[in-house]
């Protein structure tokens, strides 16, 4: 009968390489799998952002944009929407898509959904007039404090813009 020494440091050396690889291939597979929940809330956040931006052009946004085109100034359209909103008109309905389509966009981008970039890239100055339109006749027909979030990410859009105004002038 042979008794074999057993050298603890080989053994101790071994064990250490296997544990030390067995955490690089964990550190790996949290990497890979936070690599993996990145590109798809990117790409939730793609879908909710083109669904919406394919409801700007529907026939339902582009009749309410043609309707409000028609009024000259932003003091024509609140005191044609106010009219709209107290008799109960239809038109005051259609009105009331595009506003709603605003506060939506401006919800989701709050909770994450759409990414502020993506909203500033695609609508940003868009955004900021059609709220310097709206603004009078929302307040003329349902008082200050409707569609806060619209109004909201209207600051927001500005406040970047004066940023970068500020930034560029420096």
């Amino acid at each position: 009968m042979q008794l074999i020494a057993v050298d603890w440091a080989e053994v101790t050396a071994i064990a250490t390489s296997i544990l030390a690889i067995g955490l690089l291939g964990a550190f790996a597979a949290a990497a890979f799998a936070a690599q993996q929940a990145r590109e798809t809330r990117k790409s939730r956040e793609a879908q909710v952002a083109l669904e919406f931006f394919r409801r700007w052009n529907d026939d339902a946004l582009v009749e309410a944009r043609r309707m409000v085109r028609r009024f000259k100034s932003p003091e024509e359209l609140r005191d044609a929407f106010a009219g709209y909103v107290a008799a109960d008109a239809r038109e005051a309905y259609v009105f009331y898509r595009e506003l709603d389509f605003f506060e939506q966009l401006a919800a989701l981008e709050r909770q994450g959904a759409v990414d502020f970039e993506l909203i500033e890239l695609l609508m940003g100055r868009t955004l900021i007039e059609r709220w310097e339109l709206w603004k009078p006749a929302i307040e003329q027909a349902h008082g200050p404090g409707v569609y806060p979030l619209f109004a909201e990410l209207v600051e927001k859009l500005r406040r970047r813009l004066d940023d970068r105004a500020a930034a560029t002038a420096s």
